[in-house]
Parts: C-alpha cells; structure tokens; sequence
C-alpha cells in the first residue's frame, strides 16, 4: 500500500501460549504468591537449552484479578561455575528474545560471559512464544497492509480517506484477534515481568545486557528497581526522555549520515554507483524517490516498491558497514527499474520467506509502540514537524504530512509515562553508544549517561548499529571484565574502529 503508515525463524519445541486466559487453578490463592511463588519447570529444549514458561500478570495494576498472560524462557547454562544470570535482550520492540538466546547465544555474548552465566533470553509481552498479539488474518492480509495498492491516486483527498480507513481497520483487527492484552503489552509492564523472572530464577539482583530498544527495558527497570541492578550493559541506547517525533527526527538524521558515510566510502573504493560529487550522488538517491513516489515498481509478486518501501531498503542495508554492498546493489538495480535487492532488504527487515512472516515482530512493534508514545495529531504541528524533518534529513527524507495514523486510531490509548530516568542509588552501568550509528544515535548514549546518576559511557568509533558485536577487544574486553568483575571502566573511553 503507498501509505507511509508504517515507518518503520527458529523452530523450537515449546508448549502453545494461549492470549490471556491462565491454565492454573486459582481459587483461595495470595495473588502475590500465585505469581511470585510459582514454581519455574525447566525442561529441555533445542540447540541444548532449557525452556520454560512462567505465568504474569495481564494488568500490573490489578494482579488481584489472577487474569493471566504467559512469558517463554530459555537459557543456556554456563559452561563452567555461574555467578548467576544473566538476562539478554535484542531489540525491537517485537524482537524475540527467546530465538535470540536459543540459536544465537554465541553472537548474543562471548565465551568468557557463557563460561560465568546462564544466559537467559525471553520474549516480552505480545512477541513471538509469550502470549503474544495478532493484527492480520493471514499473510496476504499483512502483504496488503505493508505493500498493497489504495484505490485512488496518492495525494488525493479519496486517497487520503483510505489511508485513514485501513489505519483504523487495521487497529480494530488487531483488537479483535488480540483481546484484552493489546492494552498491556507497553514497555513498563515488560520492566515489571523482567523483575518477575529475575525473582523466578533465584538472582537478587539483574544482570542485564540490552541491545538497541532492549535498553529502553533496562532504563526503565533501573530508574523502577535501582536497588535490584547488578550488572548492566546498555548498547545503542533509545533515549527514554525522548518524544517519539525527536526518535523519527534522530533517526532521520542518523541514517543520512550513514548515507553520507556510505557516499564518502565508496567514493574512496571506486564503487559508487552513481557518478559525480558526494552532493550529486545524495541528489540521485533523492531523486529515485521522487521517481518512486510518482511511479512505483511492481516486483514479480505484485508487491509495490514505492518511496516508503524503498526507504526500508535503503536503511536495512545502513544498519551495518558490512551491508554496505547491498546499498550499491540497490541503487544500481532500481536506477534500471528492478526490485530483486530491495525486496529482498524489505523481507529481511519484516523477518519475510517466500511470502511467510516468520513471527508476529512486525505487528507486535506497532503495538508496543503505539501504548509507549503518544503521537501528535494537529495537522499544524505535523506539518511543521514534516518541514523539521526534510531540513534534517532533505536527501531521503519524505515525510507526509499526516503523522502516525495507525497509532493516532489506536484502540488503546499510550500507557508509558515518558520522562528521563535517575535510578538513584542502582550501581554503576556500562552504557555503549556508536558514534556513526544510524538506528540509536550516538547523542542518545550521551543523554541517558547524563541521565542517570551513576553511568559511564564507552564509546565506540565506527560505523553502524550497535557496538559489542564488532568484537572489537577495546569494547568487548572491557564489557566482559565488567560483568565478570564488577569493575566499571573509566568514564569517556573511546574505542576506535
């Protein structure tokens, strides 16, 4: 659909989560007991873990009312003598914390941290195993609402009608297949189950390594349980003080830069697949999107490329330097009027194969999203906050005009308070910011180190998203030091690539 609505597999034995309703008997039970108290049954599971599946709370705010939804765990026992947990988190929202863990432990920690820790990895509220939320049918249905055609011609009032139209039926779908949990599956009430599970697994305290969104989850538990934080590393951090329009402007500038990085680079390599200056070149890219919002390609599925779906390409392939090389393909295949690379970016991004998505991310990310930021509505504001982001971002910007209208008709209204976090009194935490990273800006690192009382931040001078994944021993050497010591480095290193 050319709507810009939305900016934006493992297979493992495990039990099937139902949405809300508990399977455990419940009369004459102490609510806090039922949950606290219960008994955490690890069996064995593939790739030689363990999985489990724990009882939450529906609504936080009401856990007298014993209505149910259910979280699935896994861990990888430490390979020599553990100190105790420690909990991972990829990214998202709607990432799955239990695929990540299962298959990829050896890319979610080093061997120093498997050798000391259990590493545990869940899927939050709403995602993937956990009782999770569901907004199409079928996958036709999603196809539709991600890539399919509107009627009327783009930019007209009918058009416009439409957009809106599907936006709303989109939302009520997901209510309907979703019940009750839609309303809670915000980031603070995932805080409160992450408590629960370092209740459940016997740790005084949480360890905590959190990547990308997964740091909004961990600032949040610092600032809620600062006397429960052990050790933490936070890694491309999202600003938790931050309006979701400053998110989308960050973003927008971030990913130019990196545009830009890419430019400069392949202009040093030869490779470019545009000629001229580096101004020239962000003028090509700029001008394949006006080319694309007019006269969208048609991929061999019927799918559309448009500017909004080529803009998920064209970020997919920013989030590393080592995807660089799909940027040249891209831009060369669309320039002669093919799709081949940009869908296949599009169906990375979506967690895509062969027309099947392989989890529930894509619609749990719209949720979660639309209970954590309130979106703006007044067309004034929106308007002059699409001018902010073409000046911020002119080459690949193409902001419309009419802001969010998924979350702006959302059924629930947005449920996270928004405001910086302290954590007064927690010990110190590790906090990794990359200085050209696209996705969590570099200056978000700095305003959560601000934030919080007791931080230091480790920086790492390079490209692309994330930082403890390069392997470079100047980051992960002294990460690994930390969880396995306690001992903060000092604050203001800078690591470069």
């Amino acid at each position: 659909m050319r709507r810009g609505v939305f900016l934006g597999g493992l297979v493992i034995a495990s039990v099937l989560l139902s949405a809300c309703q508990g399977i455990f008997p419940k009369e004459d039970v102490d609510p806090r007991s039922y949950y606290f108290d219960q008994a955490l049954d690890w069996e064995a599971c593939e790739f030689d873990a363990e999985c489990a599946v724990i009882r939450a709370p529906l609504d936080w705010n009401d856990i007298e009312g014993l209505r149910d939804i259910e979280l699935a765990v896994v861990r990888h026992l430490a390979t020599g003598v553990a100190q105790g947990s420690l909990f991972v988190n990829p990214g998202g929202p709607g990432a799955s914390g239990f695929d990540f863990v299962a298959g990829s432990v050896n890319r979610a920690v080093g061997p120093r941290l498997r050798e000391s820790f259990d590493i545990v990895g869940w899927d939050p509220r709403g995602v993937n195993r956990s009782s999770s939320v569901s907004c199409a049918s079928s996958d036709d249905a999603l196809d539709y609402f991600f890539f399919g055609d509107l009627d009327s011609a783009p930019g007209t009032p009918e058009w416009e009608q439409e957009l809106l139209d599907e936006s709303i039926r989109f939302g009520q779908e997901c209510s309907e297949n979703s019940g009750e949990l839609l309303e809670f599956v915000d980031t603070q009430s995932t805080v409160l189950d992450l408590d629960l599970l370092r209740h459940l697994v016997g740790d005084s305290e949480l360890n905590y390594l959190g990547y990308s969104y997964g740091t909004l989850i961990g600032a949040l538990y610092i600032d809620t349980f600062p006397e429960r934080v052990g050790r933490m590393v936070l890694d491309g951090p999202v600003d938790p003080a931050a309006s979701q329009f400053d998110l989308v402007l960050n973003q927008h500038r971030g990913f130019e830069n990196a545009l830009t990085a890419y430019f400069e680079s392949c202009g040093q390599e030869g490779s470019c697949p545009f000629d001229g200056t580096l101004t020239e070149r962000l003028e090509s890219v700029s001008a394949l999107y006006d080319r694309l919002a007019s006269d969208p390609l048609r991929h061999d599925d019927g799918r559309v490329l448009d500017d909004s779906t080529f803009r998920t390409a064209m970020v997919t392939a920013l989030y590393s330097r080592e995807s660089w090389g799909y940027l040249t393909s891209l831009f060369a295949e669309v320039s002669a009027g093919e799709t081949t690379t940009a869908m296949l970016l599009v169906d990375l991004y979506y967690d895509r194969i062969d027309g099947v998505y392989q989890d529930n991310s894509m619609e749990a990310f719209i949720a979660i999203n639309c209970l954590d930021y309130p979106v703006e509505s007044d067309k004034a504001v929106l308007q002059a906050q699409a001018n902010q982001l073409l000046e911020a971002a002119p080459y690949t910007a193409r902001p419309k005009g009419y802001g969010d209208l998924v979350c702006q008709n959302w059924p629930f209204p947005p449920r996270l308070v928004k405001g910086p976090v302290e954590g007064a009194g927690a010990k110190p935490v590790l906090i990794l910011g990359t200085t050209g990273d696209p996705a969590t800006p570099y200056n978000w690192s700095v305003s959560l180190a601000e934030q919080l009382e007791n931080a230091v931040l480790l920086t790492y001078v390079g490209e692309g998203h994330l930082a403890y994944d390069e392997g470079d021993p100047c980051i992960n050497d002294r990460v690994e030091d930390y969880f396995l010591t306690g001992e903060i480095p000092v604050d203001g290193i800078r690591c470069t690539a």
